[in-house]
């Protein structure tokens, strides 16, 4: 097949999941054009059957605002002309499912039916699809498309409760690729970050307010009163700055390491014990799941799908959001009971394998066949 994907190139999980589902899908002899505004953090191999199409957009004096949509919805047109795509699969609704719209009716005007899927990922549905500004046009757009997928059980149902869909939305799961994490851990760089055997915690994120990034601080300064530990904090964003001032009221900063933004997160994650998830919000938890398939249980919230990912005593624990106090006796407990945090790093790395993304690009590959032209698996 030839498809198109549409996707943020950024760190986000739903930039992350479109490009490793792209990669993999080449893998497998399907040729794969990623179009976006620049190339995708993720896509950093090289593959005969990966393509990248840059969407440029113009400035002109007369537009306070470059209309990213209207030149996005060309570059598909033309990439679906020239390369004789199958279908669109656009990840996050906004603008990319109403970008693919346009695409395909400029498309139909040629005599061709272009596919649309739409994959929805989180924020696109929970918090911007429903400012009023853009909710018309993301309920137009999403029951435009020919298909409509969410990464959790929790996502879809929040879908419908949101927004008038008048289409059915298929749940096909966030995933993993586990062989990444099958590295041996490398010890002179645990005993570089722990120089005398503490534990260590780690959380990753886009360290936007909705990830609670300063409860991560909270929950290590109540942990390190009780067990010698070390608090790595993957990723950047606008809380960062909140967050630096509250490790120096906290006097925790010569335990805890601001790392920025990593590519090979699995490196860090392999020397560590503990994750920390407390978000206000996950449609499904991917940084989770990364962090269980390198035998690391996850504290999180039990909001939006994290409770469908980090199974509840099992390969972790849950929380309400904002109960400081309870995730840090759950992860007190945990660093405190060797066979206790034995068990769940096997559990966590069990249950992540029920996600490898060799279990759920064949999903995906059966949904484009619905929709696929008669000769287009010959491609």
């Amino acid at each position: 097949m030839r498809i198109g994907i549409v996707c943020y190139p950024t760190f986000g999980g739903s930039g992350v999941v479109a490009t490793e589902l792209g990669k993999a899908l080449a893998d497998k002899g399907h040729s794969v054009h990623f179009i976006t505004y620049q190339q995708p953090v993720r896509l950093n191999v090289f593959s005969a059957n990966i393509y990248y199409h840059e969407v440029r957009v113009p400035t002109y004096p007369l537009f306070d605002y470059p209309p990213y949509e209207v030149a996005l919805a060309s570059t598909m047109v033309d990439v679906i002309k020239n390369h004789d795509l199958d279908l669109l699969h656009v990840h996050y609704a906004i603008p990319h499912a109403s970008a693919a719209y346009m695409a395909k009716q400029i498309i139909l005007k040629t005599g061709r039916n272009i596919p649309v899927i739409t994959t929805l990922h989180g924020t696109d549905i929970t918090l911007v699809g429903k400012d009023k500004t853009y909710e018309p046009v993301v309920t137009f757009s999403i029951n435009e498309s020919d298909a409509i997928t969410a990464v959790s059980q929790n996502l879809r149902e929040e879908t419908f409760r949101s927004f008038n869909i008048t289409k059915e939305i298929e749940v096909i799961y966030n995933f993993v690729d586990v062989s990444r994490f099958s590295k041996k851990p490398i010890d002179a760089f645990r005993k570089v970050i722990a120089p005398h055997n503490e534990k260590i915690l780690v959380h990753a994120s886009n360290f936007r307010s909705i990830k609670r990034v300063k409860d991560v601080v909270k929950i290590f300064a109540e942990v390190r009163k009780q067990v010698p530990s070390k608090l790595l904090m993957v990723g950047d964003g606008p809380e960062r700055p909140g967050v630096e001032e509250l490790i120096k009221d906290l006097n925790v900063h010569e335990d805890v390491r601001l790392v920025g933004k990593q590519e090979q997160i699995e490196e860090i994650l392999l020397v560590s014990d503990v994750f920390l998830l407390p978000s206000q919000y996950e449609s499904f938890g991917l940084a989770a799941l990364e962090a269980m398939a390198a035998h690391v249980p996850v504290i999180s919230t039990n909001a939006g799908g994290l409770p469908e990912v980090n199974l509840e005593g099992i390969t972790g624990y849950t929380a309400n959001i904002g109960d400081v106090a309870a995730m840090s006796e759950y992860a007190i407990n945990l660093l405190t009971n060797e066979a206790l945090l034995k068990t769940m790093k096997e559990n966590a790395y069990k249950q992540a394998v029920s996600f490898d993304i060799q279990n759920i690009v064949p999903v995906y590959e059966k949904l484009y066949s619905r929709f696929c032209r008669m000769d287009c698996g010959d491609k």
